[in-house]
């Protein structure tokens, strides 16, 4: 499975924690979430798996807290992990990021879950400000846009 961003380091017991993210497109846009924690970031909405939850019906519940949206989910585009610390957890996390293409569904409402704010960015401006590589490449090659290097490089 490809990683994006740092290795592991070593001494370090990574917890695996399984998500669902989704590039949801309308049109040259892609719907993200800005989490607003420490510090503001660009996120493809999406989250964690849940014990007993498939990852397409955990793809819908987060996308629904995280953006107040229902979705269609149309494809799969892949899978990747990362290595990360999660502070509002308390662990260090092996992240097995599954990514699907979705359109957007009915808005149901505000986002529910503190802290997140949806906006609609084009293709180009979401590669470029997403904050998690393995992300930014999902959504460029769903978009049909080049790569971008990688963070910090």
């Amino acid at each position: 499975m490809r990683r994006f961003g740092p290795s592991p380091r070593p001494g370090i017991a990574y917890i695996r924690r399984p998500g669902a993210y989704a590039v949801i497109r309308r049109g040259g846009a892609v719907l993200v979430t800005e989490q607003q924690d420490t510090a503001v970031e660009i996120q493809l909405p999406g989250g964690g798996i849940d014990p007993g939850e498939t990852p397409q019906a955990a793809l819908a519940r987060e996308v629904w807290e995280e953006t107040g949206s229902r979705i269609r989910v149309v494809a799969k585009l892949g899978v990747f992990q990362r290595f990360t610390w999660m502070p509002e957890y308390g662990i260090h996390a092996q992240k097995i990021c599954h990514i699907y293409l979705a359109t957007p569904g009915l808005r149901i409402g505000p986002p529910v879950e503190p802290g997140h704010r949806a906006l609609w960015l084009s293709a180009a401006e979401a590669v470029a400000r997403l904050a998690v590589d393995g992300d930014a490449y999902h959504t460029a090659r769903a978009m049909g846009l080049p790569p971008r290097r990688p963070l910090g490089v």
